[in-house]
């Protein structure tokens, strides 16, 4: 009779002196030195987890309903980074739970360990992914209740002229920072465009700003068009643009793009005595300011690349002509 198979295992190759994994007949080089064994161990756990398939039934663990989501689904995916964190956060609660244990009761006791709108973002996730499993794997046995906490109210913090600029000088001390907010007060794009940033996406000549790169697709419900930009906006890009040669992120540290905004956005906010602001609430300022300059609803959203339906709702109060003629009723 054939040997038992013993599964992928860490060998030592002693004329190289790293670990590899042996699996069946094959070998995998972990890049790990013979005295790197946490690595080799932590290599070998990951290779066993790419190799592991869930069996599709129709009562599984939520660990391999959120496996499954992340390899198959997530992968290519605009929001694969963000959901990961989310897979992350649901994994700890849900891993050793079944899909049958989904339901109000144990999604109130989720929501208790985690803030209300990060506990909604990482339902929304599970949802998604009981969904894919469903649809893709096995009908489940029973259609699991996902409860969402409400719905937050969209966030109407926006700075005043002079917070901006406490913040504007705060920020200039650090380069890469303080061109995010001259961009994100003056054209009121989202954080991640700013910081994609390319030269070649900015036109100096003709002044306007495209906020995806070419050939880029954008999510229905988070469009970048192309925004115009002020002379004062252009002269301050043309100086930083001669001060860059050939660095092709705006947003950049020391000739590197920067993906996130971590002590030197808190670092000012303390400077410039701001509370409660975050890098969106940039976007927010100049959607009020286009409000209280009584720009028209239409060319305003088409700006901002947002519905006219949450400009009205969230920023209309601030137009000049907000209810003008009913109030005089």
């Amino acid at each position: 009779m054939p040997r038992k198979a013993k599964g992928p295992r860490l060998y030592l190759d002693r004329e190289r002196k790293q670990w590899a994994i042996r699996d069946g007949s094959s070998f995998v080089r972990t890049g790990c030195a013979e005295s790197d064994n946490e690595g080799a161990e932590k290599k070998l756990a990951e290779y066993i987890a790419s190799k592991y398939r869930p069996a599709p039934i129709a009562s599984p663990l939520i660990a391999d309903v959120l496996l499954v989501y992340a390899k198959e689904k997530l992968p290519g995916t605009r929001s694969a980074e963000k959901a990961a964190h989310n897979i992350s956060n649901l994994t700890k609660f849900w891993g050793k739970k079944k899909a049958i244990d989904v339901n109000s009761e144990s999604c109130k006791d989720y929501i208790a360990t985690r803030p209300k709108v990060a506990a909604r973002r990482d339902l929304e996730v599970l949802r998604a992914a009981l969904y894919y499993w469903h649809e893709h794997k096995a009908q489940l046995s029973k259609a699991p209740q996902v409860t969402l906490p409400e719905k937050p109210e969209p966030r109407g913090r926006w700075l005043t002229q002079k917070e901006a600029r406490r913040l504007r000088r705060a920020a200039m001390k650090h380069q890469h920072l303080y061109r995010f907010v001259i961009l994100g007060l003056k054209t009121g794009s989202r954080s991640e465009v700013l910081l994609s940033l390319k030269w070649s996406q900015i036109d100096l000549d003709t002044g306007i700003m495209d906020r995806k790169v070419a050939g880029e697709t954008e999510a229905s419900n988070k469009l970048k068009p192309p925004v115009r930009l002020g002379r004062s906006v252009i002269r301050l890009l043309r100086r930083w643009k001669e001060k860059d040669g050939k660095i092709q992120h705006v947003c950049h540290y020391n000739g590197k793009p920067v993906t996130k905004l971590r002590r030197s956005w808190g670092e000012a906010c303390r400077v410039a005595k701001l509370k409660d602001v975050s890098p969106h609430t940039l976007r927010h300022t100049h959607a009020t300011w286009l409000m209280q300059h009584g720009i028209d609803i239409w060319e305003a959203a088409g700006r901002l690349g947002m519905s006219t339906r949450t400009l009205e709702t969230v920023y209309g109060k601030h137009h000049p002509d907000f209810q003008s003629r009913s109030s005089e009723i």
